[in-house]
């Protein structure tokens, strides 16, 4: 049985991902792409559907930890008889990707079990699996359809009942390397190089990396993971984000609320793009612009709101049926509907991050003219109801925060004329922007309560709504602001964290209930910040930092009451929109500083 959602690790080489559970199990790796098939899927079924665990025999405690600011991983583990390190990382490489695992005796002697088990097309398919030589080196080979995977290492397990076990004794001082390599099934590799070489390559880059990020903020540590689990989820060659690494990690356990986030969503993007640049960060918000304009080339009428990993706009949706799913939660579904959905308030945030980009001294004649068309066509089509930011597969609306995101899109088309001397229509984009704010003053504002509402035809809220004074929309301690954060306080928050919305009002057209919505939690530390609440702001902040896992990472929901109260993580992990948001509420707490 898969572990609690918390107890998994996050490696990766910037094209795909694994994830590593604290009993030195991967139970999920999608290769060569972080949108590939899986090939270790027991997270969403058992051990059978494929992972690679190498572990102590009999009882043990282990610890994990990042070494120093990389994303190479050491898990260490206490026997009665001695200590033993596993490290786990992913090294970046042309053509192949690799995932390599170091065992290292620490201390006395202690006995480790090994199982590989590889079942490719997530779980299903049983592969072609047998004994080779590669340069001089005896490896086992795992071959179906379009890909190959190498297992190399000083002691190779042994085949039985199509799994492969090893057992053996380590003692203090022993080190072994092992390592699984992916090849098109077709490719032929003729050398497999050094291994040690690669592991401290990897640490030494990350940090160099991380060196970089300004550390002027509450929790300096943590805001730098999140910004290296950014990084990791930023597909190095195209540009494109991913949302998260895994599929139907479900929202509400043994429910029907389980999506596929391996995909980029152009707004989690955009907001991850805008995150990066005010941590000192600017060569992969040009990587992300490049991979936009290349994704949305063409008729703005064919914009999409995701993609996948290459700007691929076919993601049809569909179950897996022979997974039973992460806690029995179904279906698994890989793809993504909402491909198909109207979400106005994209092009907001699209242009918002491109306007970052342009004040980082990054200005780009290719990106505006894209700008230009795109908000041609808003100026047409921004009337039309929408499905709102959280992909509502319910009855689509007139979503505030969609319509509060025009607005933005707007003015940001106004700035670029007037700031930056870009050449546009700006009485025009003046004119409509006005308009967009005098509606969702009128309809979008509920006076009685002194809040704005999830939609026009709505009294509900929604905790987009505490954005709205991020975007400029209406100033942090306008008094409409004020109203609505104290209408989010009073029916959103669920033990001091922030739901999306009330899934019983039925807007979202599903069935159940879902968590605290951890980025929403911090955008409320960002609205407090901006209200001139700033104790309570850091008072938030400093407990949901206080919910990442031992080694800093956050999944998408979080559910206070579990166990008693002692907690869980719920949903797709890590989540991007988790960490940019704290990132984003961090750099609001400390304020402002001037982009490297």
């Amino acid at each position: 049985m898969p572990l609690p959602i918390e107890d998994y690790a996050l490696i990766g080489d910037r094209r795909t991902a694994a994830l590593v559970g604290r009993n030195g199990s991967i139970d999920w790796l999608c290769l060569p792409r972080f949108d590939s098939p899986a090939c270790l899927a027991a997270l969403l079924g058992t051990e059978d559907h494929g992972h690679w665990q190498i572990w102590p025999e009999g009882d043990y405690e282990s610890e994990r930890r990042y070494v120093g600011v990389s994303a190479v991983l050491e898990t260490t583990f206490t026997t009665a008889t001695g200590v033993v390190t596993l490290t786990d990382l992913m090294p970046r490489g042309d053509g192949r990707a690799d995932v390599v695992r170091k065992v290292r005796g620490v201390s006395g002697t202690v006995h480790l079990l090994h199982e590989w088990m590889v079942r490719l097309d997530y779980g299903e398919v049983l592969p072609w699996v047998r004994r080779e030589e590669i340069g001089g080196e005896h490896v086992i080979t795992a071959i179906g359809g379009p890909d190959k995977l190498i297992l190399r290492g000083p002691r190779l397990p042994v085949a039985t009942d199509h799994r492969h076990n090893d057992d053996f004794d380590v003692h203090e001082g022993d080190e072994l390397v092992f390592s699984t390599t992916w090849l098109p099934s077709y490719a032929r590799l003729d050398e497999l190089g050094d291994l040690e070489d690669r592991i401290r390559a990897s640490i030494d880059e990350d940090a160099e990396w991380a060196s970089l990020c300004r550390d002027d903020v509450p929790h300096p540590d943590v805001v730098r993971r999140s910004l290296l689990t950014l990084r990791l989820l930023t597909h190095e060659q195209t540009g494109g984000i991913v949302a998260a690494p895994t599929t139907s990690l479900p929202e509400d356990f043994g429910g029907e609320r389980n999506w596929d986030y391996r995909y980029c969503w152009l707004r989690d993007a955009a907001l991850t793009l805008g995150s990066l640049i005010e941590a000192g960060y600017t060569d992969e918000a040009l990587l992300w612009r490049s991979w936009l304009l290349r994704a949305v080339a063409g008729d703005p009428e064919d914009l999409q709101i995701v993609y996948a990993v290459d700007g691929a706009r076919r993601l049809p949706e569909h179950p897996l049926e022979h997974l039973p799913g992460y806690a029995d939660s179904r279906p698994v579904r890989i793809g993504n509907g909402a491909v198909a959905q109207r979400q106005t308030d994209v092009l907001g945030e699209v242009m918002i991050a491109l306007e970052h980009t342009r004040r980082a001294g990054h200005h780009d004649d290719n990106a505006w003219a894209l700008q230009r068309v795109l908000i041609e066509n808003l100026a047409k089509t921004w009337q039309e109801p929408d499905n709102g930011i959280w992909e509502i597969r319910g009855e689509r609306r007139r979503f505030t925060h969609s319509r509060a995101m025009v607005w933005a899109a707007f003015d940001r088309a106004v700035r670029a004329v007037e700031e930056f001397d870009l050449d546009g229509p700006v009485d025009d984009w003046r004119r409509l922007r006005d308009e967009v704010r005098e509606e969702v003053l009128e309809q979008g504002y509920d006076a009685e309560r002194n809040t704005f509402t999830q939609h026009y035809d709505t009294t509900e809220v929604d905790a987009s709504l505490l954005v709205l004074s991020q975007t400029g929309f209406v100033d942090g301690d306008d008094p409409r602001m004020l109203g609505t954060i104290a209408a989010v306080e009073e029916d959103l928050m669920r033990d001091g964290l922030v739901l999306r919305y009330r899934t019983e009002s039925g807007v979202d057209g599903l069935e159940g209930d879902e968590h605290p919505f951890l980025a929403c939690s911090f955008w409320l530390v960002s609205a407090y910040a901006a209200a001139g609440r700033s104790d309570e702001a850091n008072a938030l902040f400093d407990r949901l930092v206080g919910l990442v896992n031992d080694v800093g990472l956050l999944s998408e929901e979080y559910d206070p009451r579990y166990d008693g109260g002692k907690g869980r993580m719920v949903g797709n992990f890590p989540q991007a929109f988790s960490h940019l948001a704290l990132v984003q509420a961090a750099f609001h707490l400390a304020g402002p500083t001037v982009t490297r």
